[in-house]
């Protein structure tokens, strides 16, 4: 598709605005529109209050750890910041997964893409499957060598669904997306699972080291997606309001750009 082209297609099928790299490429669909109203009511419920007990444990495991003998804090701490950090690994990817899905499965479904290429349909459950079961087989690993390839394995998954059409990307404003913000958490969160056995392992503390430089930068990536995702909910038209929004004008090569058709008043 031709940069700054505006594709109208019919109903049955999902509209795609593709600009050019002074605007944004632009992916719009019925489930996308599901996705950024149900979305964030699974982070409000799940990922955000995990994020919060994770962050509390992890201070509190910090204060016991310097305090030592003297601490007041139970030996507890530590062990229920591990399995929160877990619970919110395993939120976070699913979450994204199911952004993923069901961008990517509305998108096969507009264009009945299951009897032009059942083939790629396949290989996308294939991918949706592997990576789930890679990470969790990465709960399950205990060796170094096979936390890795697991680890590997799922952030490749996210990376292979990720680029598949019917995913809303923002890639012309990257720095500012809610997807790639998105992607970039999971895969702190994926190497976070990953090291988490030789931090307590390595007395340098070099891995404890890198673990909370990590994951004070998702903490600030987790802040940028609930400011990201609010912008996202307001790109994106409902289903009533998409038949107006479509008529508009998005090529910044227009001297019309940014234009939309009048309204006509309705008969008395």
């Amino acid at each position: 598709m031709q940069e700054g082209n505006v594709q109208q297609r019919s109903k049955s099928t999902v509209e795609t605005y593709t600009f050019t790299s002074h605007s944004r490429d632009c992916h719009a669909s019925q489930s996308q529109r599901y996705y950024f109203t149900a979305a964030p009511c699974d982070r409000i419920f799940f990922v955000f209050p995990l994020i919060g007990m994770a962050i509390k444990m992890a201070w509190q495991a910090r204060q016991r750890r310097l305090a030592g003998a003297k601490s007041k804090l139970p030996p507890s701490v530590g062990l229920e910041h591990v399995t929160l950090g877990k619970w919110l690994t395993g939120a976070v990817i699913g979450v994204v997964l199911l952004a993923l899905a069901n961008g990517i499965f509305d998108n096969i479904l507009a264009l009945q893409l299951w009897q032009k290429d059942p083939f790629k349909v396949l290989l996308i459950i294939l991918f949706f499957a592997s990576t789930i079961a890679s990470l969790a087989l990465l709960y399950q690993a205990k060796q170094r060598l096979w936390r890795g390839i697991f680890a590997t394995l799922s952030g490749m998954g996210l990376i292979v669904l990720g680029s598949q059409d019917g995913v809303y990307r923002n890639t012309g404003n990257w720095y500012i997306s809610h997807y790639y913000y998105g992607i970039a958490v999971s895969f702190l969160m994926i190497f976070a699972l990953a090291i988490f056995p030789d931090i307590y392992q390595d007395r340098s503390y070099r891995w404890r080291k890198v673990h909370i430089v990590l994951n004070c930068i998702a903490l600030l990536l987790f802040v940028g997606q609930s400011i990201t995702g609010a912008r996202s909910l307001l790109e994106i038209p409902l289903s009533w309001q998409e038949s107006y929004i479509y008529q508009c004008n998005f090529n910044p090569a227009s001297p019309n750009y940014k234009t939309c058709p009048t309204i006509s008043a309705p008969p008395k």
